[in-house]
């Protein structure tokens, strides 16, 4: 076959790399500019607890730890050695990132990075992560969290959604490996 009868290759997809990276940095900054907002303009510190809503406060919190202040670490080496799993962690999930196969992934994972970066920024700057928003119901109180959290928390239920979803389309294959029609 001359070479100018082969077919054309495909197209290049739009880089999900990209898009991903989009997805971080708009999450970074959102939570950056939140906190800053909160502890230089609103002063959230001297003012004590905003009540925005009949479940909803905002409220400062510094969280010496991880996740649901779990792991609290009051000495420099414990804050270091936070820093140091954050910014491994950020590091494996970037590679997954630039790795991603498809959009859902792509954003999922970016939304856990843009998070994660956002408390490590704080974890280096103040020694904490500044945690804002308390949600409650009656004597009932969630945990309180900030942007990057929220982020991290959707991001890992986008990856369990898809997790569900790939066994979902794995199950209705034949044994052979043959989807069923």
């Amino acid at each position: 076959m001359a070479e100018a009868d082969t077919p054309s290759s495909p197209k290049p997809a739009p880089s999900l790399w990209r898009f991903g990276f989009g997805i971080a940095v708009l999450v970074l900054i959102l939570d950056q500019a939140v906190k800053l907002w909160l502890l230089r303009v609103v002063d959230l510190g001297a003012t004590g607890p905003i009540r925005v809503a009949p479940f909803l406060d905002l409220v400062l919190v510094w969280n010496q730890g991880v996740s649901y202040g779990l792991f609290q670490q009051d000495t420099d080496t414990g804050r270091w050695l936070l820093v140091g799993v954050t910014f491994a962690v950020i590091v494996v999930l970037a590679v997954w990132l630039a790795r991603a196969g498809d959009r859902w992934i792509s954003a999922s994972v970016a939304l856990i990075v843009g998070g994660a970066v956002g408390n490590l920024i704080d974890r280096i700057a103040y020694g904490a992560v500044v945690d804002y928003v308390h949600v409650f119901v009656g004597s009932f109180s969630w945990y309180v969290f900030n942007v990057a959290d929220a982020a991290i928390a959707l991001g890992v239920v986008g990856l369990l959604l898809d997790a569900l979803r790939g066994r979902r389309n794995n199950a209705a294959m034949e044994p052979s490996g043959e989807r069923r029609q």
